[in-house]
């Protein structure tokens, strides 16, 4: 292996540690009594509507693939597409460097399909993409809406509110140069012997449909998990939601832990710290732990299907 090989892992252990650090300090005055408590204040119907926005977060997913594989032409059914991305980011999530250990489970299982490794390579492009295209899209949205958001995580003279709309606007910007590439209809990129095509006008508004829709259900986990008094809005959820979730994503630690807690409670400072870190862990129960022991399902009911089909005799 080559020494590029440790970088993101390496990166990922240093985040952990350092945002464990952090995380100890915020949050070494509370104890598991506080918590539960904290579980035990939150109404049956906000942890109904938590749930439900998981739900609408996986079927969203879902719609990634289903995109990338109309952008490569390939027809595979909608019940094997819906189980592979399901699974893929249930266990990518946890696992970290969600587009490499993506990359692997899902050529596992479309090459039972038969696509190809640059097929495979392509649609995971595309589905990352698409989760980038999103998260810009509903980050500009926001900071246009609330351009106070960042005084959340910095200081006002820093980064003053003009700065903040100004960055929403260029967000938006960048999104509306994509859709119009898409409308003129750039020609193919060739990149070796890899050809990349311009996703089509219809597929680009399918990209700006299902992607915000997957970060809008997740954030909502956090927000019906959040006590109704002092709670700042769904925007400003959202806008924090898509900050600490990015920045828990870039550094590739395992299910962003410690990275994603420390910087949404940077987010949330004018709420009761109890109350956040209990929306978070209701995040974490209903966004990776429930996925990922249904996941781990799923790999066992696929696996036993490959190994029994290898077993069936031949004629």
């Amino acid at each position: 292996m080559k020494w590029k090989d440790y970088v993101w892992p390496a990166i990922g252990l240093a985040a952990v540690a350092f945002s464990g650090w952090l995380l100890y300090g915020e949050l070494r005055g509370i104890s598991a009594s506080d918590v539960i408590a904290g579980f035990q204040a939150i109404p049956l119907h906000r942890w109904l509507l938590a749930a439900g926005g998981a739900v609408v977060a996986y079927a969203a997913l879902a719609g990634y693939d289903h995109i990338a594989l109309t952008h490569l032409g390939k027809r595979v059914s909608w019940v094997f597409v819906t189980l592979c991305s399901f699974t893929t980011y249930a266990l990518s999530h946890n696992i970290g460097g969600s587009v490499a250990s993506g990359a692997v489970i899902r050529y596992r299982a479309y090459a039972t399909k038969g696509l190809t490794g640059q097929d495979v390579g392509i649609l995971v492009a595309f589905c990352w993409f698409t989760f980038i295209l999103a998260t810009v899209f509903l980050l500009g949205v926001v900071l246009v809406l609330e351009p106070g958001l960042t005084d959340r995580f910095v200081d006002i003279e820093a980064l003053p509110i003009t700065l903040s709309a100004t960055t929403g606007y260029l967000c938006l910007a960048l999104v509306a140069l994509y859709v119009l590439g898409s409308w003129i209809g750039f020609r193919p990129l060739r990149i070796g012997g890899v050809r990349l095509d311009y996703p089509s006008l219809p597929n680009v508004a399918r990209q700006l449909t299902i992607g915000p829709i997957e970060l809008i259900g997740a954030a909502s986990i956090i927000y019906f998990a959040l006590p109704e008094a002092g709670n700042p809005g769904f925007i400003i959820v959202l806008g924090v939601f898509i900050i600490a979730f990015s920045v828990a994503s870039a550094t590739h630690a395992p299910g962003g832990i410690g990275v994603f807690e420390i910087v949404a409670l940077a987010g949330f400072t004018d709420m009761d710290t109890v109350s956040v870190l209990t929306a978070l862990l209701v995040f974490r129960l209903f966004y990776l732990i429930v996925p990922l022991l249904l996941a781990l399902v799923v790999v066992i009911g696929f696996e036993r299907s490959q190994l029994a089909r290898r077993r069936r005799p031949l004629g």
